[in-house]
C-alpha cells in the first residue's frame, strides 16, 4: 500500500519540497528544488494547482495543433487526496505548484465563490493541457504572486495575492472552455453514451431498486468525475446534467402515460419515485399539467 503523506499547512509542504515559507497561507513552490522521491498518496489541507512539466508530444485536437509539451495543470481542492504512480520508481519533481490555504480567501470575493471553479473536483485524468501561450500566462500569474510574497507584507498584500489567484482561475475557466472544444474527439460519444445509459436504466429494474439516476451515478458509469461530466454536458447541451436527466424522466413518463393499463402510481414507482405525489408534483412543474390532465388531453 502506498505511503500516505499528510500536509495540513503550507509551511509543511514547503519544507517537504525544500522551499522557503514566505507567507503562512500561500506559496509558489518550485518543485525542482525538491529531493528525488517515489510517488506516494498525499492529503492536502489546502488548495493546490500543479503546473506539471511533462513531455507528451505535439497533439492535434479538433482542427488546431497545440504544443502540450510544456505543461499540464492539475487542480486539487483542500481536503482532497492525490494518489501517486504505483510503479515505485524514483523521480525528480519538475514544475511549480501554487498552494493556498482556505484561511487566505475567507471573507474575500474569491472565498465566497470558490465552489464555482468546479475543476477543483476533476480527476487528474481530466487535467488542463496548456498551449505555450497559455503556459506563459499561468507563469505570469505565478510570478506576480511570488513578487508580492517576496515584498514586505503590507495592507495591500492580501488583496493583490488573492486577486491574482482569482485572475489565474478565471483564465483557467477560459482554457477549459477551449479544451472542451479542441478535445472534441476525446469527448465524442459521451452524450450518446449518456443517453444510452439513461435508456437502459429506465428499461431495467434499477429505478425501483435504486431510485432516480443521479449525476454522480451517471458520471461514475462513464468514468468521469461528477464535476467534469456536469461541465461537459452543460457545454455541449446548454443544460445541466441534472436538467438533462429530468428531461429524460419526463420523456419516459410521457411515453408510459399513454399506456391506459398503467396507473399514475405505477408509473411513478417504475420511474424511481418513492411517492406518487412527488412524481405528480414534479411532472406538473415540468409540463404544466398533472399526469392525469396530460393523459386526458392527449
Amino acid at each position: 500500500m502506498d505511503e500516505l503523506r499528510r500536509f495540513e499547512t503550507v509551511s509543511e509542504y514547503n519544507a517537504f519540497n525544500n522551499n522557503e515559507t514566505l507567507h503562512p497561507l500561500v506559496s509558489v513552490v518550485d518543485l525542482s528544488k525538491a529531493d528525488p522521491r517515489k510517488a506516494s498518496t498525499i492529503y492536502f489541507g489546502f488548495y493546490t494547482i500543479f503546473l506539471k512539466e511533462v513531455k507528451c508530444g505535439d497533439l492535434r485536437y479538433g482542427k488546431n495543433n497545440y504544443d502540450y509539451q510544456e505543461g499540464t495543470l492539475v487542480f486539487i481542492a483542500a481536503g482532497q487526496v492525490l494518489s501517486g504512480d504505483s510503479s515505485g520508481e524514483t523521480y525528480q519533481p519538475k514544475g511549480y505548484a501554487l498552494v493556498f490555504h482556505p484561511d487566505l480567501i475567507h471573507g474575500t470575493p474569491l472565498g465566497r465563490h470558490i465552489q464555482d471553479y468546479t475543476f477543483f473536483g476533476y480527476q487528474s485524468s481530466e487535467a488542463l493541457h496548456l498551449s505555450e501561450r497559455e503556459r506563459k500566462l499561468v507563469l505570469d500569474c505565478f510570478s506576480k504572486i511570488e513578487y508580492e510574497l517576496e515584498r514586505a507584507i503590507d495592507k495591500h498584500s492580501k488583496m493583490l495575492i488573492v486577486s491574482n489567484i482569482e485572475l489565474l482561475l478565471n483564465y483557467c475557466i477560459r482554457f477549459y472552455d477551449r479544451q472542451f472544444i479542441t478535445r472534441d474527439h476525446a469527448h465524442q460519444g459521451i452524450l450518446e453514451r449518456f443517453e444510452r445509459l439513461l435508456q437502459e436504466y429506465f428499461l431495467s429494474d434499477k429505478p425501483q431498486i435504486v431510485g432516480l439516476p443521479s449525476v454522480a451515478y451517471c458520471a461514475n458509469e462513464l468514468n468521469l468525475s461528477a464535476n467534469y461530466f456536469g461541465d461537459l454536458v452543460k457545454k455541449e447541451t446548454g443544460k445541466s446534467a441534472q436538467e438533462y436527466i429530468q428531461a429524460k424522466v419526463i420523456d419516459v413518463a410521457k411515453e408510459r402515460i399513454f399506456d391506459p393499463g398503467k396507473s399514475v402510481s405505477q408509473i411513478a414507482y417504475e420511474l424511481g419515485f418513492k411517492y406518487p405525489q412527488h412524481f405528480t408534483r414534479f411532472f406538473k412543474q415540468q409540463v404544466g399539467q398533472s399526469p392525469n390532465e396530460y393523459r386526458m388531453l392527449n
